[in-house]
């Protein structure tokens, strides 16, 4: 048995751009960031952070046109796919995205307005210690 599953909670890096193909099936594309802390050998705080291409096909990808914004929350659940194709230079080459099977958009702040912090520079968790993880310092 095989499993391809993804599941993502980050910040939009952008707004989602939506085109439609020739078919004229809606596609939505998007990024999100996803932040982790660590603490290093040196024991210094350290941030990494990765950044996902995200597809959304149909009317997933219309919601997520319609509804999504830079540096909203959202958690988005689908599997990972790799494409190919000839650029014009003839070089061959690849992208690996999340093709969207499910959304859920992250609770609004501040009186119905989105988040708008920068997904990069979110405030650090309050705590390192692996043992020790509290309701309070969940940012959701």
């Amino acid at each position: 048995m095989n499993l391809n599953k993804a599941m993502i909670l980050g910040n939009l890096t952008r707004d989602p751009e939506s085109r439609t193909t020739p078919s004229g099936q809606t596609v939505t594309s998007f990024s999100i960031a996803t932040n982790r802390f660590f603490v290093d050998q040196q024991k210094q705080k350290q941030q990494k952070v990765e950044f996902h291409n995200i597809v959304a096909w149909g009317r997933l990808g219309e919601i997520c046109a319609q509804y999504l914004k830079r540096g909203q929350l959202v958690f988005v659940e689908g599997r990972i796919e790799t494409r190919s194709w000839e650029g014009t230079d003839g070089i061959k080459k690849f992208r690996t995205e999340i093709v969207a099977e499910g959304m859920q958009m992250g609770p609004k702040v501040g009186g119905g307005g989105t988040h708008q912090a920068s997904p990069a520079h979110e405030e650090e968790p309050a705590s390192f210690n692996d043992d020790e993880i509290e309701v309070k310092d969940i940012p959701f």
